[in-house]
């Protein structure tokens, strides 16, 4: 393959972890309904306690997993997408190698995206573009 080949994948590689980044970050809010619930039953029953309604640790722990699920999901998608911009920047071989890897996780579109990146950056030519970045930046 040709250096331009190269840099075309390299370029579609970016946009593709920008898309997925951002698939990702939306599917990290779904649990915002559940934080939202727990919230509720967690203020509910601190003032107003009665036999009636949920205890407050239901609400502690809607309120705690869904949090926990949000913030790893747009950190996952923050990853992503920084690992986006260092391809395009042929910056950070290692990071984006192991991001791939991470990504396979994230089926469909993650697994797909992460086979097609850890197959584009082991090749010596694309190894070369990074390296060759780190000696003359741009």
């Amino acid at each position: 393959m040709n250096q331009n080949e190269d840099e075309q994948y390299l370029k579609l590689l970016s946009i593709f972890h920008y898309v997925v980044g951002g698939i990702v970050g939306l599917f990290a809010c779904f649990p915002i309904i559940h934080f939202v619930v727990g919230l509720g039953i967690l203020i509910s029953s601190l003032t107003q306690p009665s036999q009636n309604g949920p205890p407050a640790l239901i609400g502690f722990f809607f309120t705690l997993f869904a949090g926990g699920f949000i913030l790893f999901g747009w950190a996952f998608a923050i990853c992503i997408i920084l690992a986006g911009r260092f391809i395009s920047q042929r910056k950070n071989h290692m990071f984006c190698m192991v991001m791939a890897g991470i990504e396979c996780m994230f089926t469909p579109f993650g697994t797909v995206l992460g086979v097609f990146t850890i197959i584009t950056l082991i090749r010596p030519s694309v190894k070369e573009l990074f390296e060759a970045q780190i000696v003359q930046p741009k």
